[in-house]
């Protein structure tokens, strides 16, 4: 049991002891432990158990309970609380803007226990009855339902990879004489899955008795498909095929439908490929990956021969947007660096947040001034590996930048991102952004919508004007690699590339494990065709360096 795994525990339980009126003391301590094993260096299953209680924060009655996590896998005081709560009521902890506080109020006192019947009574406004639920409140949490209802049985790639991937294995495993191959979103590099699909040529009859004693649930079964599900609630699709057809089957369910149509009446299939590569040389044309296989387009590139050589995870070069103990991060800037060197990059660019960013520990003028120094001492230690002086300024409400001109200067590079009132209708967003796009100081926009995939949808943005805008101060664009962001959606990348826009794959790293988010962002990058030469964190360091003073042209002096 790893130490998120730990924390959350105590987080849920904190959460549910609130809901049933606990006392505060008690749930305010499994909250602090929540959040000091959360930021532990070390996993606390490599600690003797004896020194886990002389943790800093970590009392006897907490590290019992983690001892008890650690031999059992198990939090018997949750597993209590949690038989005494609903399901609905529990359900409940995941819509944003409802903490248990107001969780007691609708359960207690409106006796609501799921989230069917919340949105009903927000529709009937019986929320307004109580202290706590103003208008605004209850319009903002039946929005937040009725979008987290609309994304049940959906997950981030990144958090079901690991399942398929097993999945995979188990399903080729007992049937290791017939085809099984994943097609459908997955196979594409979609962001967000909410189906898994293989082809293959066993019958629907071999699936479900496999499945039957997995604990499946039957969905529907034909001559063509048949669909399950299990406790994860995804939908799994098996796409019968003969073995004549297998691979024009394949084909047909790993590409986009545009891409599809287009396909289908300019190249007749004939009756049978030994795999999907021959698909393309009967065509005559280059070999598509499913990733993109997205549009016309990229067919008229393949018969031109002129697919993209698409940037791969070895093609990143450096860390871009990244946060370090002096704001919200877990590590220091040198366990940074380090991480960094091992990994074979040649530099870090520091971003941590800026003043108006309190919730994360943003960064005064004074914490700047120490943190250069610290830098400075680094860069010295480290040589040749940098690490760039840098911050995630919050955009404001106007569009301004967090800090006056003479601090701004005084960083190597200046990421903007708004953090804050994400519920600005069009025109006022556009705005905002605009102008933190126009000044000088801006030489990355960070993640620019704000979406959180599956959870909070993106600030309206008018993407043409907005990649325009960039293109005409010559600002990054940047594709947050954190797989609930993905920020800018690749679907948008075209667009850049087509304006020169340069793109920068950025894990926006809290941690040094974070680093490895920007596989997602590669990802997602293939998908939009994004070269290394399109994308700046795979700059070499004096290619960097040159950029840095290409940006440098455009402030003004002081």
């Amino acid at each position: 049991m790893d130490n998120y795994t730990i924390a959350d525990n105590f987080s849920l339980l904190a959460k549910v002891m609130d809901i049933h009126g606990e006392n505060s003391f008690k749930t305010k301590s499994y909250s602090s432990a929540a959040f000091t094993i959360e930021k532990l260096p070390a996993q606390l299953s490599s600690i003797p158990e004896e020194n886990i209680f002389s943790i800093k924060g970590i009392g006897e009655a907490i590290g019992k309970k983690i001892i008890e996590q650690l031999h059992t896998g198990q939090l018997s005081l949750l597993n209590e609380y949690i038989s005494k709560t609903p399901p609905g009521i529990l359900e409940m902890l995941t819509i944003k803007g409802i903490g248990p506080k107001k969780i007691s109020v609708i359960w207690k006192e409106l006796e609501i226990e799921s989230l069917g019947e919340l949105l009903y009574a927000c529709n009937e406004n019986r929320l307004l009855l109580y202290k706590g639920f103003g208008e605004k409140t209850q319009q903002n949490i039946k929005e937040a339902i009725e979008y987290y209802l609309s994304n049940q049985g959906s997950y981030l790639y990144a958090q079901i990879e690991n399942y398929v991937n097993e999945a995979d294995r188990k399903i080729k495993t007992a049937f290791s004489l017939q085809q099984f191959e994943l097609a459908g979103d997955f196979r594409r590099n979609i962001e967000t899955i909410d189906k898994l699909e293989w082809v293959t040529n066993a019958s629907g009859h071999e699936i479900i008795a496999f499945f039957n004693q997995q604990d499946y649930k039957i969905i529907n079964t034909n001559e063509t498909s048949t669909e399950l599900k299990g406790k994860e609630n995804l939908l799994l699709v098996f796409y019968h095929s003969s073995k004549e057809k297998f691979y024009q089957t394949l084909f047909e369910r790993s590409c986009a439908e545009s891409f599809l149509n287009e396909w289908s009446p300019r190249f007749p299939f004939k009756n049978t490929y030994q795999s999907e590569e021959e698909i393309f040389n009967y065509a005559g044309i280059d070999v598509i990956p499913p990733y993109i296989r997205e549009s016309k387009e990229i067919i008229l590139k393949a018969e031109q021969h002129q697919l993209p050589d698409v940037i791969q995870t070895n093609d990143i070069t450096a860390i871009i947007h990244s946060h370090s103990k002096w704001s919200d991060g877990v590590n220091t800037i040198e366990e940074m660096a380090k991480a960094a060197i091992q990994k074979g990059l040649q530099y870090l660019v520091l971003s941590d947040h800026s003043k108006s960013a309190f919730y994360a520990q943003g960064l005064y003028e004074e914490k700047i001034i120490a943190q250069h120094q610290e830098i400075d001492e680094l860069n010295i230690k480290y040589a040749p590996f940098k690490i760039f002086k840098s911050i995630e300024s919050d955009i404001l409400n106007d569009g301004n930048l967090d800090y006056s001109k003479e601090v701004l200067n005084s960083f190597d590079l200046v990421i903007a991102s708004v953090h804050s009132n994400l519920k600005m209708k069009e025109d006022k967003a556009m705005m905002r952004l605009i102008n933190a796009i126009e000044n000088p100081y801006t030489s990355i926009l960070g993640h620019p919508t704000g979406r959180l995939l599956l959870s909070r949808n993106g600030y309206p943005v008018d993407h043409k004007k907005l990649i325009d805008a960039c293109a005409a101060n010559n600002v990054v664009v940047e594709l947050n690699a954190h797989p609930k962001r993905l920020d800018i959606d690749w679907r948008w990348i075209n667009y850049c590339l087509e304006k020169n826009v340069l793109i920068s794959i950025d894990p926006d790293a809290h941690t040094i494990f974070g680093f490895d988010d920007i596989r997602y962002g590669v990802l997602a990058a293939q998908k939009a065709g994004v070269t290394k030469q399109n994308n700046l964190s795979s700059f070499s360091l004096p290619e960097f360096e040159a950029f840095l003073k290409i940006q440098h042209t455009k402030r003004p002096a002081l």
